[in-house]
């Protein structure tokens, strides 16, 4: 027996993960301003969402229970927000729902920024209630942005370029969600939080900018065409998916998403509501780990609490296109259960104490799950959804994840003043128990899923044009 068969076993797994890399290095100008506009939607969204909890603290002298519910109201309202805003993607286009979500985006975080300023401080008080009306402008602007993301992932790539597609968007959009862990400390430093704001807000005008540019008419009807054109079987054009909403009027294409929204698909329903235990952890990210690394822990993790809190990312970022290229015809459901345990685990590794080494530990494993199930999951949403209605099928997908974000935000605070107050010495917090029980609580996202799973996979849909099971 000769070698060739390791080595061309090798190639294989080589050429396994390389090649939808290679296909997507291919795809047009306008996936590549999608793309850039997510990494730094990413870096803007998250390094606010890090610093939001302590600047109410800080300069509007909310306590921590107000603090998270107030950042409840914003995240859990930009989930709401996408339910109701994501048909704005199909009607209006792509372009112009990327630069109105962006211009409100902005308007909003510019209000939060300088709200207490305009304002008597304290829990309700007018720099709050400003705050707030700042809020609501970066949840209509996000309620349109994130379906127009991904509606237009599935516009400008092709069945080999889909899967690597939606990963790539969710890997950009956290490695701009981990560079606020390198530029945050030293701009907090030197300008305080609200120096930081600004910066973020500057951010956001750039990005309307570069839509602007990189993703013209031209642009978009070039990579449409280029998607249909790679699509196309030998000798033929690509097939025109049916187009049902051709023609209708308004009221008549608000009336036919009425009439085609997926609430009565219970394997739908079910499969997308058992994920809110799990997806607990994505809330505690910025509702209790930035409290937590800077209250439990002493010396460079406490002082530099904004790169830990936003590590999970950038491990995101590079573990989500490899698990994508190793998984891509991996049966979606059997990678949802293997993916949800996967990240549930390791928040009993905090149950340990608060050491670096179950912190890290935590983050990495938590990570690698994320990136087995979450792309999975988005992807899952889009292609089953009919032509035209990509954004109000990633609306409704993501409704869970409003009440995840409603009922985290009124729980978390009160864990914090409980088991990890502030100006408390360390050892006589009690972070071992709050984890503890946020780890039952992840559990049952896997444990629902295998128990589902006889029943759930009899007519799991994998396309919108497919009926059978995955």
């Amino acid at each position: 027996m000769t070698d060739q068969t390791p080595q061309g076993g090798f190639k294989a797994i080589v050429s396994e993960i390389t090649q939808p890399f290679i296909d997507l290095g291919k795809t047009s100008r306008a996936l590549f301003g999608v793309n850039l506009t997510s990494m730094l939607e990413g870096l803007t969204y998250f390094g606010v969402l890090t610093l939001l909890a302590i600047f109410f603290n800080e300069s509007m002298g909310l306590d921590d229970v107000t603090a998270g519910r107030t950042i409840g109201i914003l995240t859990a309202g930009i989930t709401i927000a996408m339910m109701f805003l994501g048909a704005t993607v199909d009607w209006i286009g792509i372009r112009k729902a990327l630069l109105i979500s962006l211009a409100l985006m902005a308007v909003g975080r510019a209000i939060v920024t300088i709200a207490p300023e305009l304002g008597a401080t304290g829990p309700w008080a007018g720099a709050h209630l400003i705050a707030l009306f700042g809020i609501f402008f970066v949840v209509l602007g996000y309620g349109i942005y994130q379906p127009a993301l991904y509606a237009g992932v599935k516009m400008f790539t092709n069945a080999k370029t889909a899967a690597m597609g939606y990963a790539m968007l969710y890997a950009l959009m956290n490695l701009g969600g981990f560079l606020p862990g390198l530029l945050s400390p030293p701009l907090r430093k030197a300008f305080e939080i609200k120096g930081v704001f600004w910066f973020y807000v500057a951010i956001t005008i750039i990005e309307i900018a570069l839509i602007s540019i990189i993703m013209s008419k031209r642009a978009i009807a070039a990579a449409e065409a280029q998607a249909k054109a790679d699509d196309a079987p030998a000798g033929g054009a690509a097939p025109d998916e049916p187009d049902e909403m051709a023609g209708k009027s308004v009221k008549e294409r608000f009336v036919y998403y009425l009439k085609h929204f997926p609430f009565t698909d219970l394997r739908f329903m079910y499969f997308i509501f058992i994920l809110i235990p799990v997806q607990t952890l994505f809330a505690h990210n910025w509702l209790t780990i930035p409290q937590y690394t800077s209250r439990a822990f002493g010396g460079v993790v406490s002082d530099n609490f904004e790169f830990f809190s936003n590590l999970n990312p950038i491990l995101i970022f590079f573990l989500t296109p490899m698990v994508a290229a190793l998984t891509v015809k991996r049966n979606t459901y059997t990678m949802m259960i293997a993916g949800t345990f996967v990240m549930a685990s390791p928040t009993f590794i905090l149950a340990l104490g608060p050491r670096f080494e179950t912190l890290m530990a935590y983050l990495v494993i938590m990570s690698i799950g994320e990136a087995m199930w979450q792309p999975r999951f988005l992807q899952w949403v889009a292609e089953i959804a009919p032509k035209n209605m990509t954004g109000i099928y990633m609306g409704i997908g993501q409704f869970p994840w409003f009440l995840t974000k409603v009922v985290t935000a009124m729980y978390s605070g009160w864990f914090l003043m409980n088991y990890c107050p502030d100006n408390t010495p360390r050892e006589m917090l009690n972070t071992e128990s709050m984890w503890l029980i946020y780890g039952f609580i992840a559990l049952i996202s896997p444990i629902g899923l295998v128990l589902a799973r006889g029943w759930m996979q009899k007519g799991f849909k994998t396309k919108h044009t497919e009926g059978g099971a995955a």
